[in-house]
């Protein structure tokens, strides 16, 4: 028999010379480690000059290009560029630092290309253990199911979904909402996400029917109010169905009372949601878990991973306590998914039951990784530490006499603004935000506290320390300081990052 070329053929996209290609898969590999290592020695943004921009803007690619320029042109137009929330002074938004630990695992989960819709094989046993792992973590019982999705945006979806179908019944998957007279309403406090509203858009139901309820002195729905709206929408001919409860409001990381929340959902028959984008994962700190308390009657729980669980980007997560419901809200027979007793196809409930997507990528392969190497032991203290970094950061801005703290600080996010002696304090904090971030000291976010803007820290990468909130806190004096034209003396901190790395230093040789 003629022997079998080793190489690749034309006809494949492998390379030619495996050989090459490892030499260039190892100094790829090192730089990202590099990267990792020595990420705090960089700006933590930098704006793209418009060269750089129209190096995106060339046309369709038709003839191959060498691995390595295509690389070099990597180091040169898109790291130096990215919003580098891996940075340890990256405080702009609910977004965890990743590690190289679940960088490896991205590595490993790419290789194997795995379509986790469904069939026999091991990535679903995978993400089977990490139901499994969470159903556990956060109380829900035998039973209950799970999903990896895109983020917490998309849980929340697939939960409305869920209740929406508990509501209606099966016929609203075949006729819609008009195969039913009733008029579905949901509550949720002013401090919750947008998304919220969103999903009831998709979901068809309106973002007029979400009630949107005051919040109390600690940034909690009021539990009273919302009795009220129930009654008033009872007697108003609609039909309540759904609370959504915070664990970790955006603004703030306020978290509801979830304990009296699922009693009030219990007494009135309607299905209860808990928002946990990033603080459901709180129970891994022993410090946080009592606080919420009631998480576990939840009907339904969206959290993500890739926040305080630092897996890299995207890991979000949706469990259910009715996985029977769960299932029947998305499963859609049909001959090309059929289920085998032998073989590839065995197998009976699918991830692709369970949400609307067939093609879906190895996210449980990094989360499976980062839970596997830390542990939650491991986890609870970082997620701790952040909490304290928050809490001096609060303390450094109390003991500042230009700077002022605009609400609670209950876990790891820090809303403050510079005083403004004069004119627009909003325009001026928006400007002092805009100054610090292009200069690459730190890279903070705003938001609004009832009518004022401000300036927000949200402390969730692991690598972040008090040095580096202390950074933000200069800076933002600083800045203020400049722009009001205010003399202060200059507090000794730390200096600012260098603007070269090894990582950097590789693309000139």
């Amino acid at each position: 028999m003629r022997r079998i070329e080793r190489n690749a053929p034309e006809s494949s996209l492998d390379p030619p010379h495996w050989r090459k290609l490892r030499a260039a898969s190892r100094r790829m590999l090192d730089d990202m480690l590099d990267y990792l290592e020595n990420i705090h020695r960089e700006p933590v943004w930098r704006p793209m000059s418009e060269r750089v921009r129209q190096a995106f803007r060339r046309d369709l690619p038709v003839r191959p290009a060498e691995l390595r320029a295509v690389y070099e042109e990597f180091l040169r137009h898109v790291l130096p560029y990215t919003a580098a929330n891996v940075h340890p002074r990256f405080m702009g938004w609910v977004q965890g630092g990743g590690t190289a630990i679940g960088m490896l695992a991205e590595m490993l989960a790419g290789a194997l290309n795995a379509n986790c819709g469904g069939r026999d094989h091991a990535p679903i046993e995978v993400e089977r253990q990490i139901t499994e792992w969470s159903r556990r973590l956060f109380g829900f019982p035998a039973g209950a199911s799970g999903l990896f999705l895109g983020g917490a945006s998309m849980a929340n979806l697939i939960a409305l979904l869920v209740a929406r179908r508990a509501a209606l019944g099966p016929a609203v998957r075949r006729a819609g909402l008009g195969a039913s007279d009733k008029r579905l309403v949901a509550y949720a406090s002013v401090a919750t996400h947008a998304c919220v509203a969103r999903a009831m858009d998709v979901a068809g139901l309106g973002t007029e029917q979400l009630r949107l309820l005051p919040v109390d002195a600690d940034h909690r729905i009021e539990l009273e109010a919302l009795r009220r709206a129930i009654d008033g929408d009872r007697g108003a001919g609609c039909t309540p169905f759904l609370v959504v409860g915070n664990a970790g409001t955006v603004d703030i990381g306020a978290i509801d009372d979830l304990a009296s929340l699922a009693d009030l959902a219990a007494a009135e028959q309607l299905w209860l949601h808990v928002d946990g984008a990033f603080g459901a994962l709180g129970v891994l700190a022993p410090e946080i878990a009592p606080r919420l308390a009631g998480l576990e009657r939840a009907d339904s729980l969206a959290f993500d991973f890739h926040k305080w669980g630092q897996v890299p980007y995207d890991a979000g997560f949706v469990l259910v306590r009715d996985g029977a419901l769960h299932r029947d809200t998305f499963a859609t027979p049909a001959e090309y998914l059929r289920r085998a007793t032998r073989g590839i196809a065995a197998g009976d409930s699918w991830p692709t039951d369970f949400g609307p997507d067939l093609s879906r990528g190895f996210r449980a392969l990094k989360t499976w990784f980062t839970l596997r190497v830390y542990g939650t032991q491991q986890l609870g203290a970082a997620i701790a530490r952040t909490c304290a970094v928050a809490r001096h950061l609060a303390a450094r801005v109390a003991s500042e006499e230009r700077l002022e703290l605009l609400a609670p600080v209950p876990l790891n996010i820090v809303c403050f603004r510079y005083r403004a002696p004069r004119g627009d304090a909003d325009a001026l904090n928006a400007a002092i935000v805009a100054d610090v971030q292009e200069r690459g000291v730190a890279a903070p976010s705003t938001t609004r506290i009832g009518s004022r803007l401000a300036i927000r820290a949200a402390i969730f990468n692991h690598r972040t320390r008090e040095p580096d909130v202390d950074a933000l806190a200069d800076a933002v004096l600083r800045f203020g300081d400049r722009r009001v034209g205010r003399r202060a003396p200059r507090r000794a901190g730390p200096s600012a990052p260098r603007r070269a790395t090894r990582t950097r230093a590789r693309v000139a040789r």
